[in-house]
């Protein structure tokens, strides 16, 4: 037996209280003569040896519960039975991400068995008053504080696994004990963090879960971007089970606002995803605000999962051509701003605007126009080329061409009578005529046209001639897309612009021109937002960078400041780090709402596939001694035994009871201890 504080050993100078009352006692009595003894009452007496007897117990219960108190302040502890590395303090990790909704073993969550385990380390510590708690921060902490912090740990959404390489950072001038208390899921652990603590004698303590299936919404996307009011669309809903138990028939429900729009069934076998299509439409050109609902417990943080549908905006179109070719095409549709410029008047403010340039059959190409188009298709727009039928446009076509990195065209050998081709049916598979094509008619009648140019191999064909040659092919150009066509427009050379298939074609690259930047729904764990803003608010943006704050995101009554940065049109936020409550965050600035995100939590979470004690040693190895291992259980028995052979058993808890018990010892001698004799009237001589 070690003690702690040997000092308190001078406590035991107090013995000398019970030994002086006990010296007191036996003081010889005087003697005292009276004149008649008949006047004295009848008394109990009680022979001198019994007295004796009585007095020699109540000190030893004395002395012996006044050694106890003196050695309970010592704090006596059995050391270690193995031979340990030195510690010069005890670290806790206590896992309190979502993950730890699942029931453990006992009848509690795993959050309440990792905080009782927790709890227990810091009650039979034999390292005196020197605890630090990882998820509160660095600060040591006494006893007393540390199981006060315990009981105030709240669960979050980022897991604090992810803290240990900040430990190991931290530790490496420093040997302390780490003990982390955890489930270790497999998609959220990095075994490589656990062993990177050299210097520390790290102690994982792996609860297991009862088992069971967990369905959350692991991802939702629409058929098109272009959303449209009161028009159905298409919203996938892809449903994953976490857990390790089949799911039979569990409800989903979509709710846009607080109308529920659509509800369905899923089974889902562990492990395994579903993915179903349900049609929803916004009532009005507002963002609409929607969820998709799950019911199953104990796990019920991913049950409610956060989206947006924001209605696409008019779409604006500049054809640049001689004559307006396409203004019936577009300009009697509200789904388009339709405007129309000569090659000599183009307005660049315009064309800086547009969503979709077409540029048709222009004679030259001028080094303006082309340095126009090529920021348009920068910023994520589209450019539509109709080549012209006359041979001195070729060059300033091919210095377009390559500005918008298509590289180099091979134009045809002009005919003096062009030479008419069939275009070949196109497939409703593919993906550019998707839902545009009912049912398909072999017989139907297809486009003639006499192409005027042809291309490399490096684009994405749409149209092709019968003949295998392309007619209008999509190539990638910065962020946005470059549609070319072989043939001009001019009746001479296709009949393309009166046929059935020529509004589609239009329709569809105008459509695909629009780009909703915002994401149906973020999660809390990404670190960086992006954000489109319209051309007013880049401005705003640019007049007023000196204010820092200028953004907020606002949820109810939390209002965050997040860093945040603008890059030409583009709005950058850094998420801040005590951002973990899912749910719709309105994107302010001075007051003025710009949009409106959803959030959900880290996905990773769900996933509750956890490592075992077995797997956890296979995983870290014999290379890494200062790994241990430690099946914590309910009760914590095994890390109450690894504590015993690790740190030793302390006994303060005993020397109490053994104090306790001779107070009462003392306090039975002094109720029972007298053994009375009954005499008669004392005689008295005369």
């Amino acid at each position: 037996m070690q003690l702690r504080y040997p000092w308190f050993l001078v406590g035991l100078l107090a013995i000398a209280i019970p030994v002086i009352i006990h010296l007191l006692q036996l003081r010889r009595p005087k003697r005292l003569l009276f004149t008649n003894t008949a006047f004295i009452q009848q008394v109990n007496l009680v022979t001198v040896r019994h007295r004796n007897v009585q007095r020699w117990l109540l000190l030893a219960t004395r002395v012996l519960g006044m050694m106890a108190l003196v050695l309970v302040f010592c704090q006596p502890f059995v050391p270690a039975r193995k031979d340990v590395r030195a510690s010069t303090g005890m670290t806790v990790l206590v896992d309190n991400s979502f993950s730890m909704q699942a029931g453990g073993t006992g009848k509690t969550s795993l959050f309440a068995e990792a905080v009782g385990q927790a709890h227990r380390i810091g009650q039979s510590s034999s390292i005196g008053g020197h605890f630090r708690l990882i998820n509160n921060g660095i600060v040591s902490l006494s006893s007393s504080a540390y199981q006060t912090a315990l009981d105030e740990l709240k669960m979050t959404s980022r897991n604090p696994i992810s803290m240990l390489k900040k430990e190991a950072i931290a530790q490496s001038d420093d040997s302390n004990t780490l003990y982390v208390i955890s489930d270790f899921q497999k998609k959220a652990v990095d075994v490589k963090t656990l062993t990177e603590m050299k210097n520390s004698e790290v102690v994982l303590v792996p609860l297991r879960n009862k088992g069971g299936g967990n369905l959350y919404v692991d991802s939702v996307w629409l058929d098109d971007a272009f959303v449209r009011a009161r028009t159905n669309v298409g919203l996938h809903i892809r449903v994953r089970n976490g857990g390790n138990v089949k799911l039979t028939d569990s409800p989903v429900k979509v709710f846009l606002g607080a109308r529920q729009v659509a509800a369905y069934r899923a089974t889902v076998e562990p492990g395994q995803a579903a993915t179903s299509v349900v049609q929803v439409q916004v009532t009005d050109n507002a963002l609409a605000m929607g969820r998709v609902m799950t019911e199953d417990v104990p796990v019920a943080f991913d049950n409610t999962y956060y989206f947006t549908l924001q209605p696409a905006a008019a779409i604006r179109v500049l054809e640049i051509g001689a004559e307006p070719v396409a203004q019936q095409l577009y300009g009697n549709e509200p789904l388009f701003i339709y405007a129309h410029a000569k090659p000599q008047n183009v307005d660049y403010g315009v064309l800086q605007r547009a969503n979709l340039v077409v540029v048709r059959e222009l004679k030259q190409v001028d080094a303006g126009l082309r340095d126009g188009l090529r920021s348009v298709v920068k910023r994520g727009g589209s450019v539509v080329v109709i080549p012209p039928s006359t041979n001195d446009s070729h060059d300033s076509y091919q210095l377009l061409f390559k500005a918008l990195g298509l590289g180099t065209v091979q134009w045809e050998a002009t005919a003096t009578v062009p030479e008419l081709r069939e275009i070949a049916m196109p497939s409703a598979r593919e993906p550019f005529f998707r839902d545009v094509f009912g049912a398909q008619q072999r017989g139907t009648s297809m486009p003639r046209v006499a192409p005027v140019l042809r291309w490399p191999r490096t684009g994405t064909d749409i149209l092709r001639l019968r003949d295998g040659e392309s007619y209008l092919a999509n190539f990638a150009s910065g962020a946005g897309q470059v549609y070319v066509f072989s043939a001009p427009f001019s009746q001479q050379y296709s009949d393309f612009v009166s046929h059935a298939l020529f509004v589609p074609v239009m329709y569809r690259m105008a459509m695909l021109s629009y780009q909703n930047d915002q994401l149906p729904a973020y999660r809390l764990t990404q670190s960086l937002v992006t954000l489109k803003l319209p051309a007013a608010e880049t401005a705003s943006s640019a007049a007023g960078r000196a204010d820092e704050a200028s953004i907020r995101l606002v949820k109810d009554s939390l209002v965050l400041i997040p860093a945040q940065r603008v890059v030409t049109n583009e709005l950058r936020l850094d998420l801040p780090t005590g951002m973990d409550a899912a749910g719709f965050y309105q994107v302010q600035r001075g007051g003025k709402v710009l949009t409106t995100l959803a959030f959900n939590q880290d996905k990773r979470e769900s996933e509750l596939a956890a490592y075992s004690a077995d797997e956890l040693r296979q995983l870290i190895g014999a290379s890494h001694p200062n790994v241990k291992v430690v099946e914590g259980g309910a009760n914590g028995a095994g890390l109450a035994q690894f504590q015993a052979e690790q740190i030793g058993q302390p006994l303060w808890r005993y020397f109490l009871a053994l104090t306790l018990l001779a107070l009462l010892a003392e306090g039975l001698v002094l109720r029972f201890g007298g053994r009375p004799a009954k005499m008669g009237r004392a005689a008295v001589a005369a």
